[in-house]
């Protein structure tokens, strides 16, 4: 059984960008999902399955604040790599209890994965839900964000 150490620091502890030019170039891509709650005088706004606010769709918004965010995850987390993604798409939905669900799946052909860079879009997605319906209710909860999936590298991963 081999030891489990944290990628991000070196023998001595200290933090340390993982090294990853020995690594095989794979196509690699990851699946993330945050979910927000709506409380009720939020959810009585929906019209067509999205909100429309003075500044636009809500969801349509969100989706290209997850993209952006996405292709910004190497300047916003400190020691993951810079990586240019292949693709970035980004789906919201309800499901059967009027949660909102985002996911965010990216992909990439390169030496590291990709599974940041789709927490950081599905996280900013909901983030830009909360903020753009905060004038309704500030009981808006982003309830957790989960990686669901991640291929291509070292070892799958796949959430059951």
């Amino acid at each position: 059984m081999s030891e489990e150490t944290l990628s991000h620091l070196d023998k001595d502890g200290r933090a340390v960008m993982v090294d990853v030019s020995e690594k095989t170039i794979t196509k690699r891509t990851a699946t993330a999902r945050s979910i927000v709650s709506l409380p009720d005088e939020v959810l009585a706004q929906l019209i067509d399955g999205d909100l429309q606010t003075k500044k636009g769709s809500v969801f349509q918004i969100a989706i290209i604040a997850g993209i952006m965010a996405a292709k910004k995850t190497g300047d916003l987390i400190p020691l993951c790599h810079p990586l240019g993604l292949d693709n970035c798409n980004i789906t919201i939905n309800l499901n059967e209890n009027n949660e909102v669900i985002i996911d965010c799946t990216a992909s990439i052909t390169a030496k590291t994965g990709i599974e940041m860079e789709a927490l950081v879009g599905a996280s900013m997605a909901a983030l830009t839900v909360y903020d753009m319906c905060k004038a309704l209710s500030h009981d808006i909860i982003i309830k957790e964000t989960k990686l669901i999936a991640k291929t291509g590298g070292k070892r799958d991963f796949k959430r059951a």
